[in-house]
């Protein structure tokens, strides 16, 4: 039933009608009439940040590690304009999410009023779809078509600008079972194509699925689907960054992470396959190399959602548009339905010659009793918390490459990282938005000490909300991945890639309010890691490990998969000899 009242309250409404409890936000002038109307209601938390970016990506954690939409709330202008980082880094990860920003009155744009910004001019290009509200009638029916078409379809991140006049102003409210809907992508793929899919599936001698984001974003019914289909084939199985989790580590097909620092046999399968299945992957240059030499000889199936992204990077022989879950579900009951055929004796030698592969063992590093190896630290971090209820967020740079080689994700939704954009300052603020919408659970930040203190003042949100996230610290007083690059690029020229001011970890915690752990002793590791793990509140772990260790494999820029630089240690286990060498 339709009903009377200001924009403001219609804001919340709309929020408790689309089942949103949480909001991640900082007021401001433009904004305080929405906000007087939360501090007017119980059934939606607001969760007060430090600043505007830490807020969107603590949304960003909360709906990546739900699958639900994330809200986020602030002021104009410089509120705005703080959250555009977030937004783009939502939009290149595919994280539904709805911002909204508040603006100067209707009477007033374009005037250069106080905190004014173009707002809806500014976002286009960093959001799905944005709206400048400028009539209180509308507002209600665009927050309903903001969250449909932030979660439907490729979900990513939409933006409602609210003027002040309209957050004031009267008008009538409209439910979200009222609202016509115009935005409808397909989801079911053409099952022509798909029965094709499976032809191919029945004929390859060297296949393998390449899994992404996008079969996460499908539900974990699509994970389910995916981990039956690939076990019923027997084929091999790699995935990126961001599609961890959608196939358990666990699992007898898994070949691990591929891509610029991907495992050696994800690698050299992905260029040496017949038949590549692209499920939910978007064909990124860090998974790619040197486009014309990529994966060279086979034939290329892409499956996705979004009819932009296929050949848009690579050329492939059999598209397919529709949702990952439902084309998997439609391809496993036509591939049943044809008897279960794979081209079993060629696949067995496929699997042969990857074993053979994995044999390089490319994660092996030279590990020491006298100062932590960033692989070690993330080795017992694992160990120690594999059987935990665990969710893990990162910041950017080596730490990160090295928590997706070294840690396991049987689940999907248990991994927030910052993929397509890359941004420093992402994982303090995600584990915090991880954290409340899993209150009970294990919470751990894997940083670097140069991203951690992009966002570091969100530890004053951890504190006041009680968000007891763990956030280790990989410090080596570097900016590891550029450090890296210019020995490897540079001619080791380190310009400007370490920091002479770094503060005192612990002492940072307990100003904070919260506890530090500082750790430098490999033989004294385990038993920090496990007070890390007791203690009941937020924890800065300092963990203090070699400066110059660098983070392999790798595949230079413009090379193709089977160039890789790998590690001293798998080179010598490899062929005698010690050194990072092209292999």
């Amino acid at each position: 039933m339709s009903r009377t009242m200001t924009g403001a309250r219609m804001v919340v409404e709309a929020l408790r009608d689309q089942g949103v409890d949480t909001v991640f936000g900082y007021p401001g002038g433009a904004v305080l009439p929405i906000y007087d109307e939360i501090f007017q209601q119980n059934d939606i938390q607001h969760v007060l940040v430090r600043h505007e970016q830490g807020a969107v990506h603590m949304a960003e954690g909360y709906a990546r590690s739900t699958g639900k939409v994330g809200v986020v709330l602030v002021t104009s202008g410089p509120g705005a304009t703080n959250a555009v980082t977030g937004l783009t880094d939502a939009l290149l990860d595919s994280i539904p999410i709805v911002v909204l920003t508040g603006q100067v009155p209707t009477f007033l744009i374009g005037t250069d009023a106080f905190q004014e910004g173009d707002t809806i001019g500014i976002t286009r290009p960093c959001t799905k779809h944005n709206w400048l509200v400028k009539d209180t009638e509308t507002l209600s029916e665009t927050i309903h078509r903001a969250f449909h078409v932030a979660r439907t379809g490729r979900p990513g991140p939409v933006l409602i600008d609210l003027p002040k006049d309209v957050q004031f102003a009267t008008g009538t409210y409209t439910g979200p079972k009222e609202m016509s809907i115009r935005y409808q992508p397909a989801t079911k793929g053409n099952t022509a194509a798909i029965t094709q899919l499976v032809e191919l599936i029945e004929k390859a001698e060297r296949p393998i699925f390449y899994t992404g984001g996008g079969v996460i974003n499908a539900g974990r019914g699509a994970s389910q689907l995916l981990t039956e289909f690939v076990d019923a084939t027997g084929f091999p199985v790699t995935s990126t960054l961001m599609g961890l989790g959608a196939y358990p580590a666990s699992g007898k097909n898994w070949l691990g992470m591929l891509g610029m620092h991907g495992l050696y046999e994800a690698n050299l399968a992905m260029h040496g396959c017949d038949l590549m299945i692209n499920l939910g992957a978007r064909f990124d240059d860090r998974i790619t190399g040197r486009i014309a030499d990529f994966s060279p000889g086979s034939i290329k199936v892409h499956v996705d959602i979004d009819p932009s992204s296929i050949n848009k990077v690579v050329h492939v022989d059999l598209p397919i548009v529709g949702d990952v879950g439902h084309v998997l579900e439609d391809a496993i009951k036509i591939w049943k339905s044809r008897g279960r055929k794979t081209n079993a004796a060629a696949v067995r030698q496929w699997w042969t010659q990857i074993e053979g592969w994995k044999a390089r063992n490319c994660l092996a590093y030279r590990n020491s009793d006298k100062i932590i190896k960033p692989q070690y630290a993330l080795q017992r971090l694992e160990a120690l918390t594999r059987d935990r209820d665990r969710y893990i967020t990162t910041e950017v740079g080596q730490h990160q490459m090295w928590a997706a080689q070294f840690l396991n994700f049987d689940e999907p939704n248990r991994w927030m990282t910052s993929g397509g954009l890359g941004t420093m300052g992402y994982g303090l603020p995600a584990s915090i938005g991880v954290q409340v919408a899993h209150p009970e659970a294990l919470v751990i930040n894997v940083a670097g000490e140069a991203s951690w203190m992009m966002n570091m003042q969100e530890m004053g949100t951890a504190v006041q909300f009680r968000a007891p996230v763990k956030q280790f610290i990989l410090n080596n007083e570097r900016l590891g991945m550029v450090r890296q690059w210019q020995q490897l690029l540079h001619g080791e020229r380190y310009s400007q890639s370490w920091s002479e001011s770094l503060p005192d970890f612990v002492k940072l915690a307990e100003a904070f309010g919260c506890k530090g752990i500082r750790c430098d002793d490999p033989a004294k590791l385990d038993d920090a890691i496990q007070e890390m793990l007791d203690y009941d509140g937020p924890v800065i772990f300092d963990c203090l490990v070699e400066k110059h260790e660098n983070c392999f494999p790798m595949i230079p820029s413009g090379k193709p998969h089977n160039e890789m630089l790998l590690g001293d240690a798998a080179v010598a286990g490899a062929i005698g000899g010690a050194g990072s060498v092209l292999v």
